[in-house]
Parts: C-alpha cells; structure tokens; sequence
C-alpha cells in the first residue's frame, strides 16, 4: 500500500515505515505525532483512489524522528565579468524527518501481495 500527499508544495510518494524529510516545522518535538491530510491518491494493491484534488477523510500519521536536521550547503556566486564584482552567499535548508507509521483512506480496498 502507498500513498501520494502534498505538503509544502511538494508531492511525496510514501508506503507505511518510510522515513521522509519534510519541511521544516518549528513547534515539532521528536517522537511527537503529525497528521498529514492532502492525500491526493491511494493504492492498496486491489485499485487506487484518486482525490479531486484530495481524498475526503484520507489521512497519514507520521511521527517525527528528527525534528531538525541540515540539508546541503548550497553555494551562491554572482559574477560581473570585468568589473572585479563578485558576491559569494549561502543557504542550508531546515527540514524535519518523519517516520510514516499509519495511512487510513476510506473505501480503499487493501490487498496483500504474497
């Protein structure tokens, strides 16, 4: 079974134990439970649900694992040539890592694949 949500205007694909990094949340504390509920569809392995944008009554529980880590370091350079202008900055993203412990849809139909 695996889902596709949006949060932060991004869409994940995520199936139950799966670690995510998502947006940094600043009132995440770890082992706390976050409820995600733009579910945008759904598949159990029998057929999917797709949502119109979202699944009505569809959420993911996830529980947060890390609740502030570092992405990379990206390098920002400005260049005029022939002026000896330079400009050198950077920017490290926050995000917050969760473990997905749960996906409830209504009248999904769950079939395990043996």
């Amino acid at each position: 079974m695996f889902a596709i949500f949006e949060d932060g205007g991004r869409q994940y694909r995520v199936s139950q134990g799966d670690l995510v990094s998502l947006d940094f949340r600043k009132d995440a504390e770890n082992g706390q439970t976050i409820t995600l509920d733009r579910v945008l569809l759904a598949n159990g392995g029998g057929g999917s649900v797709f949502g119109k944008p979202v699944i009505e009554g569809a959420t993911i529980a996830a529980e947060v694992v890390v609740p502030e880590e570092k992405g990379p370091k990206l390098e920002i350079q400005k260049l005029r040539r022939r002026h000896a202008s330079r400009r050198h900055t950077g920017h490290r993203q926050k995000y917050t890592q969760v473990k997905i412990t749960g996906i409830t849809v209504p009248n999904l139909e769950v079939v395990s694949g043996n």
